[in-house]
């Protein structure tokens, strides 16, 4: 599949400082953003999720295709310029490439989540040992006497 950002020539592009908030959580602007330069944080309830710097990372659009309002806050870290798409749903509707990219991207992430949710439940349940000696390990750096009274049962 062609990276996104081939299918971004003629899009309208906008420039925020740094500091800039993009996207609101709790807000819905239809709008889709996709980052064509610098750095970004996503922020949910008052918690960075993640750091974004990779160009053709995309934002927003899960707001625009489940009809809610946005679920982060997106602010630019530096200087950005992003792709601005603002009537996002008419735009997808007629660039069936920019669909399937996003299909794709959001099927991965789903792919990842899920991974992830079924390892931390099968550490919850004592079923993953190698998660559990990591559990262990933390805990020894923490706690080091708690360590050595363990490791005496």
């Amino acid at each position: 599949m062609a990276d996104i950002l081939e299918y971004c020539a003629g899009l309208k592009v906008a420039s925020f400082k740094a500091g800039s908030v993009v996207l609101t959580e709790g807000e819905r602007l239809g709008k889709i953003y996709i980052l064509k330069e610098g750095q970004v944080e996503v922020i949910r309830e008052k918690t960075q999720v993640t750091h974004i710097d990779e160009p053709g990372s995309i934002f927003g659009e899960m707001s625009v295709l489940l009809d809610m309002p946005h679920s982060a806050t997106v602010k630019t870290l530096s200087a950005s310029t992003m792709y601005e798409i603002p009537d996002a749903l008419t735009f997808l509707d007629k660039r069936p490439e920019f669909s399937l990219h996003i299909a794709t991207m959001l099927a991965r992430r789903l792919y990842y989540t899920t991974s992830y949710l079924v390892d931390l439940q099968q550490q919850a349940q004592g079923k993953r040992q190698d998660l559990d000696l990591v559990d262990e390990i933390l805990a020894s750096l923490v706690n080091p006497a708690e360590m050595a009274k363990s490791r005496k049962k």
